[in-house]
């Protein structure tokens, strides 16, 4: 399977062409992220927040619905031509030099 983000975006991509005939168009997929994120959501609401978890919900498992979130946001960065792993290394540079003395000064995380 793919190690790294660019080859995760192969994989799907391969997927897509050879098991699911075509991309959703981006609003339809979009609206799939959504829809994903809030299974998250509630997975972790009901799982490490106050509010109490549903039998049903019991048998969720959150490293799906993460993998879920994760297939679509590969989808929409392929399908809108983003290098994923170059957005996200340029990211962590950001939050690198812009974040490392805040956090570590920040007393609310002592």
């Amino acid at each position: 399977m793919a190690e790294g983000i660019k080859e995760m975006q192969k994989v799907v991509d391969d997927w897509i062409n050879n098991h699911g005939v075509r991309y959703f168009n981006e609003l339809t997929n979009m609206a799939q992220l959504t829809e994903e994120v809030g299974e998250v959501a509630r997975i972790i609401a009901r799982r490490y927040g106050e509010q109490s978890e549903k039998e049903s919900d019991k048998s969720k498992d959150l490293g799906e619905e993460l993998a879920d979130v994760l297939f679509v946001t590969l989808c929409l960065a392929n399908q809108t031509g983003v290098d994923l792993q170059g957005a996200f290394d340029k990211k962590m540079e950001v939050k690198t030099k812009r974040d490392h003395d805040r956090h570590q000064n920040n007393s609310k995380l002592k």
